[in-house]
């Protein structure tokens, strides 16, 4: 019986002291941009060089990586019948598929993330839309779940979305990159660290000219 009062004793305590933690250490953002997209202003998925940076960032951000995410946001899209039929594809299929022009408006982030998403057992929270950046903001302050935060979006919105968490003069997001992960810890009002994807093939070491 004495046994039994330890060891229910410990578990209450045991899972007291770990839903403390995630409120006592609030999450990291990692931010990043969506791949990389067609020639076609019409097409707004990713072209086959993009699905190869969302099969990096399956490796990038994994569950054996030291970024632990636990929550992942991109921008809301119209998931029509034709774009979620794309998803159940194998990646070689995404290819020649995609160049069925799929339904499907600003769905890039959420198909560079998409991968992820699955292999971490997670649903990408799509329910802020690209422009409203103080949503996201709310989001994530709101999140206490466990884990850090994974945001795949549009680069022109990136620096607003800093903003909005509280940085007041963050950078801009290079136009040419694809690769770049910006680093904002809480309290959110600094980005301490840019680096690259580095993806095979995709992305080719060079100096950042970024200042922060």
């Amino acid at each position: 019986m004495a046994t039994t009062l330890y060891l229910y004793l410990h578990l209450v305590l045991f899972s007291a002291f770990h839903g403390l933690t995630y409120a006592s250490y609030p999450p990291t953002v990692y931010l990043i941009r969506h791949g990389e997209k067609p020639g076609d202003p019409l097409d707004s998925g990713l072209n086959a060089d993009g699905w190869k940076r969302a099969e990096c960032v399956r490796e990038v951000f994994g569950e054996a990586s030291p970024y632990d995410i636990g929550y992942i946001m991109a921008p809301h899209i119209n998931k029509s019948k034709c774009s979620l039929q794309l998803y159940k594809l194998p990646l070689s299929e995404h290819y020649t598929q995609h160049a069925k022009k799929t339904k499907g408006e600003h769905r890039r982030s959420y198909e560079t993330v998409h991968p992820l998403a699955t292999d971490l057992g997670l649903t990408v929270d799509t329910s802020c839309k690209r422009n409203k950046v103080h949503c996201v903001a709310e989001a994530v302050n709101d999140y206490d779940g466990p884990g850090n935060i994974l945001i795949s979006w549009r680069h022109g919105k990136m620096r607003e979305l800093v903003q909005a968490l509280g940085y007041d003069d963050p950078p801009e997001y290079p136009e040419d990159r694809f690769d770049l992960i910006w680093t904002i810890p809480f309290p959110y009002d600094n980005i301490t660290d840019i680096r690259s994807e580095d993806c095979p093939v995709l992305d080719v070491p060079e100096e950042l000219a970024v200042d922060l």
